[in-house]
């Protein structure tokens, strides 16, 4: 016994029963009621009508056993030293209190300012070149190109 399913509801056509509809370009259509014929006919969504297989289906509406979702793995996170630090120090620098950060950036500014200080006392400046008093004489003057216009 072959049993048919209905083009719009998605019900069960036993033999014998229903109608079949032929469309002009040759594809089988197949109702269980008028209704459905119907319904098809005045080009009705199915998703949109509420009894109908398609729409319980699109909605899980009497879904019997509820698929157990898919778990998905937790990341575990891991602490890892990064290239300059290795995971100890990273430890540290996170433990370490407010006011001890900021101590050491003094510390490290201070040294800082004093190594710039003691390079520059080094590097005296030297003694600039005699500027003599003959009159400014640009290059293109010195090649004699538009010169006495």
């Amino acid at each position: 016994m072959k049993l048919e399913i209905d083009s719009f509801s998605g019900y069960r056509i036993y033999p014998s029963k229903g109608k079949l509809f032929v469309r002009g370009d040759s594809k089988i259509f197949r109702f269980a009621s008028s209704k459905n014929s119907s319904l098809f006919l005045q080009r009705k969504n199915p998703r949109k009508i509420a009894w109908t297989q398609v729409y319980r289906r699109m909605h899980k509406k009497g879904l019997t056993e509820e698929v157990a979702k898919k778990r998905s793995r937790r990341t575990v996170k891991h602490q890892r030293g990064i290239v300059g630090a290795d995971l100890a120090a990273i430890a540290a620098k996170r433990n370490q209190t407010a006011a001890i950060r900021t101590q050491a950036r003094l510390t490290a500014i201070q040294k800082a300012k004093t190594e710039k200080k003691e390079k520059e006392s080094k590097k005296a400046k030297p003694a600039r070149a005699p500027v003599s008093t003959a009159p400014r004489v640009s290059k293109q003057q010195m090649k004699g190109g538009k010169g006495g216009r």
